[in-house]
């Protein structure tokens, strides 16, 4: 080491010594702050002798504990290096050997040629007997497989192919590139590959009949499985030595399990389609026959599998799963090839009542001896919503026209019965009626059941769909009711029972009426339901409008035969002593008879316009001025008269009217307050009258006044003039239930200033 070197040395340890007594200084005064504490100085300094003591014996032992180390270590070298040398030495003699030795491998290659040969003859003489005996085991195979013995004819095919495979893998691995070999081998054993395809054939036989095999003998299902399960492991084990020799024996791997999932899939798929016997030619009910068998045929099988199959195959086969998941996809696929069919409205809702009911009902998948493997709720749709949605709209397309064309031949048939000779049929309480509420009503029944099958959203829509046609359908009903009337008055012989098929057709509205309230109410659940078919056109306007047509059409008849009775009245005729009240009477009560027949709301608003239209009539009678009274005398007798009529008449209502528990409207009164007017004597308080009747009638207009003044035929022309302008001056409001009866009657064209005169 050089002086140059050791100097930086120095000076490290100058400073180090510094630090170390400037430390040592600043110790001590710690220890000893104050002047008194001088008398422990030597206590301390042997306290500090004693640490220094301990720190320099610890010292020395790490020192020397690492130079025992390093001793150990400079040992290891030198011992490592007399190794290598000897390792190196080693290796050159046998570099020297090897190279001397080069020739003498050459002359080798005949005993390397020896050795192959030699090992192919072993293995030719170990597997000696199986190779001669190879045609005599093809035989045995072949007629075990003949006679069903399938475990033993496969146990015999086992070893074929174990020796085949043998002598190819050990040909394989001593020359991979000798094909004439190979092929040798392999042609040698070519019976085997026909065995193995024969004894195939003979399995999937089994497993397609594997729901009947499982009953009548389980055995041999399971037979077939061991086997599948024997050439299953025989693959693996090929497999795995592929990765070590890359040698795979002709016809592996074979699948066999793959195969048998694919079998048993065709097998359902031909079973599911196999299934539709008839056609729509030869069957209309083709389809409900064809979903029955599916049905009963798919949870037959899946309970014997469920119950029978498992229990011979392996666990992890999950046999039924794989089978529920095989008739599901089988069924969806021959519902799919259902629905694109040109189906029918019937089999629209027998496919989708099957599809979306039935499937997932107790009655199938549902079942009690299905669960708990299988889960209907988890169970995918057979057919997606699109196509459930246009089949739906197939549907109400044709379920529309087909409605409608019901409607109208039902409308049809009805018509030809109105013109039968005969009474139209009772009900239980003597109303007559046609069968056409019934038909119409069934109809809709059928398809809202029907609909109510599929979904409650469809059972709405049919519902309104209904509702809809029915209304379009009681306006050609008013129509054809109309037109009826109409062919009647042409000929009023004919038909022979229109009465009796007018009344029929008046109590339909109401049975209309009853049957679209329970519609609503059977088939409506809920108020949104309701709210949807209550934005319907509103049914019942147009049926009391039909109603009200057909009471007119009645009364008319009446009418018709009152009217020259009612031409009597009021005449000179009359006054000398015209029965022609009596008759309208005895007629009206005649007609009313018949009317009986009609149901009570329709009946009773009937009477009541019976009774006001002849008081009406009454009354025209009198405005028409068909007699002029000549003296007081002939005015009383005359309001007298009318008065009797009034009360004939007002009885008549009455007695009809007793039916309904009600008075009759005091129309009849107002025959009497014209009377009063007509008998009065004192011409001077003729304005009084005249105006106490305008105060209870208010719309009696001044023709009226004027044409009855005529009528009584003593008002002179100041006090006719003075009665109108008075009248006029003051006109009197109607209170609100007023009903008028004045308001129809028109006063002959003869003007107020010539009834003046």
């Amino acid at each position: 080491m050089t002086h140059a070197d050791t100097l930086p040395t120095c000076l490290a340890m100058k400073e180090t010594d510094r630090e170390a007594v400037a430390t040592a200084v600043q110790r001590v005064a710690g220890m000893l702050p104050r002047p008194d504490q001088l008398d422990k100085v030597e206590q301390y300094r042997r306290r500090e002798a004693r640490k220094k003591a301990s720190v320099e014996a610890r010292l020395k032992a790490a020192i020397q504990s690492q130079l025992d180390g390093v001793r150990t270590g400079l040992s290891q070298l030198h011992s490592a290096l007399s190794d290598v040398k000897d390792i190196q030495q080693s290796l050159a003699n046998v570099s020297k050997d090897w190279r001397q030795s080069i020739n003498t491998i050459e002359s080798l290659k005949d005993v390397k040629d020896a050795v192959v040969q030699h090992s192919q003859l072993a293995a030719a003489v170990e597997n000696l007997k199986n190779i001669f005996s190879v045609p005599e085991i093809v035989r045995e195979t072949q007629d075990l497989i003949e006679q069903g013995a399938l475990l033993q004819a496969h146990r015999k095919l086992m070893d074929l192919e174990c020796s085949r495979d043998g002598l190819m893998c050990e040909q394989y691995r001593m020359d991979s590139g000798n094909t004439r070999d190979m092929t040798l081998i392999h042609g040698y054993f070519g019976s085997t590959q026909g065995l193995s395809d024969e004894l195939a054939k003979q399995l999937w036989m089994v497993l397609q009949r594997s729901l009947v095999t499982v009953r009548r003998d389980p055995t041999l299902l399971v037979s077939v499985v061991r086997i599948i399960e024997r050439e299953e492991k025989i693959d693996r084990r090929i497999l795995d030595r592929k990765k070590q020799t890359g040698f795979v024996p002709p016809g592996r791997p074979k699948n066999w399990k793959e195969k048998m999932f694919s079998i048993l899939e065709r097998t359902v798929t031909t079973r599911i389609e196999g299934t539709q016997a008839d056609t729509r030619e030869s069957d209309k009910m083709w389809l409900v026959r064809h979903l029955e068998i599916i049905r009963k045929y798919v949870l037959d099988d899946l309970i014997v599998a469920k119950n029978m199959m498992v229990q011979c195959f392996p666990p992890h086969y999950e046999i039924f799963k794989n089978l529920l998941n095989m008739y599901h996809q089988a069924l969806s696929t021959r519902m799919q090839d259902l629905a694109s069919e040109d189906l029918e409205a019937n089999e629209i809702v027998s496919l989708l009542t099957w599809v979306l009911n039935t499937y997932t009902s107790a009655e199938m998948m549902g079942n009690v001896e299905l669960a708990p493997e299988v889960d209907v709720s988890a169970l995918e749709p057979l057919l997606s919503p699109k196509v459930v949605s246009e089949l739906l709209d197939t549907y109400m397309s044709t379920l529309t026209s087909n409605i409608i064309a019901w409607l109208r031949k039902a409308l049809e048939t009805d018509k030809k019965d109105w013109s039968k000779e005969t009474e139209p049929e009772a009900d239980q309480d003597g109303y007559y009626q046609t069968t056409l509420p019934a038909i119409v009503f069934q109809m809709f029944e059928q398809n809202l059941q029907v609909a109510a099958q599929i979904s409650e959203d469809l059972k709405t829509k049919v519902l309104v769909l209904c509702l809809q046609q029915m209304n379009s359908f009681l306006s050609r009903y008013k129509d054809e009711a109309q037109l009826y009337k109409e062919e009647h008055l042409r000929n009023r012989q004919q038909p022979h029972c229109y009465v009796q098929y007018m009344v029929a057709i008046i109590n339909n509205c109401q049975t209309f009426k009853e049957s679209i309230i329970s519609l609503k109410r059977k088939y409506l659940k809920n108020e949104a339901e309701e709210g949807v078919c209550l934005s319907q056109p509103s049914m019942d306007g147009l049926l009391d409008a039909i109603a009200k047509e057909g009471c007119s059409s009645l009364l008319e008849e009446v009418f018709l035969d009152l009217e020259q009775h009612l031409n009597e009245l009021m005449t000179k005729k009359w006054l000398l002593g015209s029965n022609a009240v009596d008759i309208i009477c005895v007629t009206v009560e005649d007609y009313f008879n018949d009317f009986a027949k009609i149901k009570k709301p329709y009946k009773k608003r009937m009477m009541a316009e019976a009774h006001r239209r002849v008081v009406v009539e009454y009354l025209r009678a009198i405005m028409q001025k068909r007699i002029s009274f000549r003296s007081a005398e002939e005015r009383k007798e005359g309001a007298e008269k009318m008065v009797r009529e009034a009360e004939q008449l007002r009885f008549l209502f009455q007695k009809l009217a007793s039916g309904f528990g009600e008075d009759v409207d005091g129309h009849c009164d107002t025959i009497v307050a014209v009377a009063e007017v007509i008998k009065l004597t004192d011409p001077s308080l003729l304005y009084l009258e005249v105006s106490t009747l305008v105060s209870k009638y208010p719309d009696i207009r001044d023709d009226h006044i004027g044409a009855l003044l005529a009528v009584r035929g003593d008002a002179s022309r100041d006090m006719k003039q003075t009665i109108m302008e008075t009248l006029e001056q003051g006109p009197t409001q109607a209170s609100p239930s007023y009903v008028p009866i004045f308001k129809e009657i028109v006063v002959p064209s003869l003007n107020v200033a010539k009834l003046l005169k």
